[in-house]
């Protein structure tokens, strides 16, 4: 049997939470004041990840307070599906599907580079670098008996490189909004939003129950936009859930930065660092370069191309402004082609690099 944790040490947990969360609030309060991009998502983010760099904290952030931010994001998103979105997006078809095969091979090579000159197995560079969920990564990593430790860590480097310098990037170019021009949500709505919070919950046991990935997100946002484009017309959350889910996923996303993992090695974790700008700066080009070639707007092709989670992304482009819908599929043409393949892509290379030279 387990041995039971002691009272005093539970509630020394939820202190610490409750501290991080209320100085996280502080935080996204301050960089909104400051007209910061995400300001609520990449404030407490800064905070929680020096607190835990600094050893400041060890508590674990409850990895179930992730779904929160998904559902709520991705239910939200869902509502930019409707019926005219979803035509534009089908005759982008050949877009979308080139743009994800093409990210696809820029993190294969860059894999490849990290491998190299981190003496990382390549199958494992390969599971760092490619643009997935550090949870699913985590899950196979276990699963081929890998120390998920770097491959989280790089993951997560990332998603928080891509949530805050993407933004940064296109501020720089456009100009710097007021705090009162960003996207935000709609109005208190007690009906409206009760039907897109069951939207949500329904979305998500469902994906789960099927065993599908990233069930959190991609089912919300599969029952938001089905309802959106049925013309069912379900009420945004108000800016007030959309800041909470933000604090929880920057918090999270934050709390991966561990302190020990970064002491692991100082040449794996500076190859990583410059994998993962590496990463981000090429597809970045490319996406600028193929706005050129079309008629869609640089930020719409710089956020739906880049290597971060797709609840980020999509997340930064609503409070940017720019197309949601084009956004959304981009990413997600991406994580549909090749999230259901990762793991038999890693296997095979692991398999070939096991092989006996000369065989």
């Amino acid at each position: 049997m387990p041995t039971p944790v002691p009272p005093m040490q539970h509630l020394r947990k939820w202190l610490a939470l409750a501290v991080l969360y209320g100085l996280g609030i502080a935080t996204g309060w301050l960089f909104s004041l400051l007209g910061a991009p995400l300001p609520w998502m990449i404030g407490p983010l800064l905070l929680s990840a020096g607190l835990y760099l600094g050893g400041v904290l060890t508590v674990q952030v409850p990895l179930r307070t992730r779904p929160f931010g998904q559902m709520v994001i991705a239910a939200q998103v869902g509502l930019a599906f409707t019926p005219a979105a979803l035509a534009a997006l089908l005759a982008y078809a050949p877009l979308l599907v080139g743009a994800a095969f093409l990210t696809a091979a820029v993190a294969c090579g860059v894999a490849y580079l990290t491998s190299r000159m981190g003496g990382m197995p390549p199958a494992q560079a390969f599971l760092a670098t490619f643009p997935t969920s550090p949870v699913e990564a985590a899950v196979i990593a276990g699963k081929f008996g890998w120390d998920p430790a770097p491959i989280v860590l790089t993951q997560t480097l990332r998603i928080a490189a891509v949530v805050i310098l993407v933004p940064l990037f296109v501020y720089a170019v456009d100009g710097w909004p007021a705090p009162g021009d960003l996207v935000r949500g709609g109005t208190f709505d007690p009906v409206g939003n009760g039907f897109l919070a069951l939207l949500a919950i329904a979305g998500a046991l469902v994906f789960r129950r099927l065993g599908l990935s990233n069930p959190w997100f991609l089912g919300p946002l599969a029952f938001s936009a089905t309802a959106a484009a049925a013309g069912l017309q379900p009420a945004p959350f108000p800016p007030e859930m959309l800041s909470a889910a933000q604090i929880v996923l920057g918090t999270w996303l934050g709390s991966c930065f561990r302190r020990e993992i970064l002491l692991g090695g100082r040449r794996l974790m500076l190859t990583l660092t410059a994998s993962t700008l590496l990463l981000l700066l090429v597809i970045s080009t490319l996406a600028l370069g193929l706005a050129a070639l079309t008629d869609l707007r640089w930020e719409v092709l710089v956020l739906g191309m880049a290597p971060g989670g797709v609840t980020e992304m999509a997340l930064t482009a609503k409070f940017l402004g720019v197309d949601l819908a084009m956004v959304t599929a981009l990413q997600l043409t991406r994580i549909f082609i090749f999230m259901p393949n990762i793991p038999w892509i890693i296997g095979m290379i692991d398999r070939h690099d096991k092989r006996p030279h000369g065989t």
